[in-house]
């Protein structure tokens, strides 16, 4: 009687996602992503310099478009990211239990990607009548100070957070209008090129995220200097690193947001200031008319 061989898996590459596409790195190169048994579970793109500035490029060019959009439409666009995240639940699921979770874990930690998700695209048009303000001058003008987007952020999500970490870092950053480029998790990776097709499916426009794979090592020093990043954000303790980063990012002023004591799972990271994290106040000054053109004085 024939005996039945074993059929050989076929592991899933996980692309990177660059400017609303799905490339392979320019470099070739990738690694298979493993769990705490040995197993192997995924071909992942090795992300290099090259793509970095190539996701930079398409972040910028997203940048004029997304930070010009109502904050209301905004709002949607993240209410139906969480709405198609939530119609792929399960997947999500097996892969963060494929990664070592528990099953109870990987169901909180996706109900609260969901959740984070809605949370900040109610804050979408809410928060600049928090943190906006009418000054008293002492001249016939009005002066008001409004928040605006800070530009291009570069993050590095955490590293033992496959979703929850890094949906919590992107959602407030293109809340308030910015576009950005996130490093994923190099040892748990597969959640985030997953959640990338969930944007991707979401109306959420080409290059206001782009998500890659690789070593933090290699390419954090890419993300601190790049001369067209406006912002860089770490998530981890490593002191090397973030002084390596503070060192690098004074070459054009980047905004530094360190995100090391966060713990994703609680309440308290999720916050409208972390939106106003990557926010800038700009004043501006109106002259006083009275209802005959002149200018009123007091």
């Amino acid at each position: 009687m024939a005996t039945t061989e074993k059929r050989l898996e076929i592991l899933k590459t996980y692309k990177i996602y660059i400017g609303g596409q799905f490339p392979r790195t320019e470099s070739g190169r990738y690694y298979v992503a493993t769990n705490n048994k040995n197993e192997k579970l995924a071909n992942v793109c090795l992300g290099s310099r090259k793509d970095f500035r190539d996701a930079v490029g398409a972040a910028r060019n997203a940048f004029g478009g997304w930070s010009g959009r109502a904050a209301f439409n905004r709002g949607q666009i993240l209410y139906r990211a969480a709405e198609m995240l939530e119609g792929r639940k399960a997947q999500f699921i097996d892969e963060l239990m494929k990664q070592d979770a528990t099953k109870l874990q990987a169901e909180k930690e996706v109900n609260l990607a969901i959740d984070r998700l809605i949370y900040y695209s109610g804050w979408c048009d809410k928060f600049q009548q928090l943190y906006s303000s009418v000054n008293p001058v002492a001249s016939p003008h009005f002066n008001f100070s409004v928040p605006e987007p800070t530009g291009v952020v570069a993050a590095i999500a955490p590293q033992n957070d496959s979703l929850l970490g890094l949906v919590s870092l992107i959602a407030p950053i293109i809340a308030g209008g910015n576009t950005c480029i996130v490093l994923a998790s190099n040892a748990k990776p597969l959640c985030a090129v997953t959640f990338a097709e969930v944007l991707n499916s979401s109306d959420l426009p080409g290059g206001v995220v782009n998500i890659l794979t690789g070593k933090v090592a290699e390419l954090a020093p890419y993300f601190a200097d790049h001369m067209d990043v406006n912002a860089t954000a770490y998530c981890e303790a490593d002191a090397a690193t973030q002084q390596m980063i503070k060192e690098r990012s004074a070459l054009n002023v980047k905004r530094i947001v360190l995100y090391d004591k966060v713990k994703w799972l609680a309440d308290e990271a999720q916050s409208p200031y972390f939106i106003m994290d990557f926010q800038e106040i700009k004043t501006t000054w109106h002259p006083i008319e009275n209802i005959g053109g002149a200018k009123a004085g007091y």
